[in-house]
């Protein structure tokens, strides 16, 4: 198999550890980052506030590496405060910025939350790591700033109106990062993120993601609902994937491909339909009851966009970044991962 560049960032990694910040350390994409940062042997200081994460997450980590909890320090705190940020920043080579309120339908019944958790928060991040002259910066956008534009695939110079609170704060995040660098020289970097899944993806709660819902659902015999006809698409895209693109942007040597944003995806679309029988075909081969099972179909959410799909030639030019996992293959690996937690508590 053909030698890539996180192959080569990997081993680098290992022979020269560095010292990373993660925020959001205790959701998905987080402690998907922990993990890895932690299987190279490297240090790392998490900071979560434990708003959206949760503390299993971090203790299933540290249980799957319990040789290299020493290399870890948690920092319990909300970043809304600066001093959380100071605090966290300290003697750091490398900051993950994963920290946020997600959801499309949360931020249109509480846009101040999400501007707080998403602009306050980063913009204290972004201070913190420049007077603590940190090297390199790397924060989560998303997919969402395209908004209303139609082009597909999206390329990261097109955007279009914002269509939710949520987006217009991925947006500004990327005004304030860009302004950083160019007015103090800071490098920062922007991945935006194309719908991710993965282990340790929240089942629960209202505003809980699709995938990991839907799994839990149909192992329950619940009901599974599809907001509009079911053609809606998406670029799903394997945790796997984005903690790639995460440790190429944050090791990546020249400055020039910092101070822009990269499409964090894999160049495909899957319709909710075809999402649904993906997960219920996979669920299907140890749970054959739920083998016919159907979708019911409810009226299309506000601020939902109809498709999207990522173009990825700028960060693979740039980063060196390939996806390692189709949606098909992050898909199998998912459903087994939750469905192995889900038969234990029975």
């Amino acid at each position: 198999m053909k030698r890539t560049r996180y192959d080569e960032v990997c081993e680098d990694l290992v022979n020269r550890p560095r010292r990373w910040l993660v925020t959001g350390v205790a959701g998905f994409i987080g402690s998907a980052l922990l993990e890895r940062l932690l299987d190279l042997g490297q240090t790392v200081v998490g900071v979560d506030n434990f708003l959206t994460g949760h503390k299993k997450n971090l203790e299933n980590v540290l249980a799957i590496h319990p040789d290299e909890r020493l290399q870890f320090r948690f920092i319990e705190g909300d970043l809304r405060e600066a001093s959380v940020a100071n605090e966290a920043m300290k003697d750091v080579d490398i900051v993950l910025h994963q920290a946020a309120l997600g959801s499309v339908p949360r931020s249109l019944k509480d846009p101040i939350a999400t501007h707080q958790h998403n602009v306050d928060a980063f913009l204290n991040v972004l201070v913190a790591a420049k007077e603590a002259n940190v090297g390199r910066v790397v924060y989560a956008s998303s997919s969402s700033v395209y908004g209303d534009h139609p082009a597909l695939p999206k390329h990261e110079d097109k955007i279009g109106r914002p269509l939710s609170p949520y987006a217009v704060t991925k947006r500004v995040d990327e005004i304030y990062a860009q302004v950083f660098h160019d007015a103090y020289g800071q490098q920062n970097i922007g991945l935006r993120y194309f719908n991710v899944f993965g282990r340790r993806q929240d089942p629960n709660g209202q505003y809980a993601a699709v995938i990991p819902r839907w799994i839990s659902a149909l192992l329950e015999g619940k009901p599974i609902v599809i907001f509009g006809d079911g053609t809606s698409s998406r670029d799903f895209c394997y945790v796997d994937n984005i903690v790639q693109a995460n440790l190429l942007a944050g090791t990546a040597e020249s400055e020039k491909v910092t101070g822009t944003v990269y499409n964090c995806g894999c160049n495909g679309r899957t319709n909710l339909k075809e999402l649904f029988a993906m997960i219920r075909d996979d669920l299907a081969k140890d749970v054959p009851e739920i083998a016919n099972a159907e979708p019911t179909f409810e009226p299309p959410r506000a601020g939902d966009i109809p498709h999207s799909q990522a173009s990825i030639d700028k960060i693979t030019e740039a980063l060196g970044y390939v996806p390692t996992h189709q949606v098909a293959e992050g898909m199998a690996e998912t459903v087994d991962w939750f469905a192995q937690r889900i038969r234990r508590k029975k």
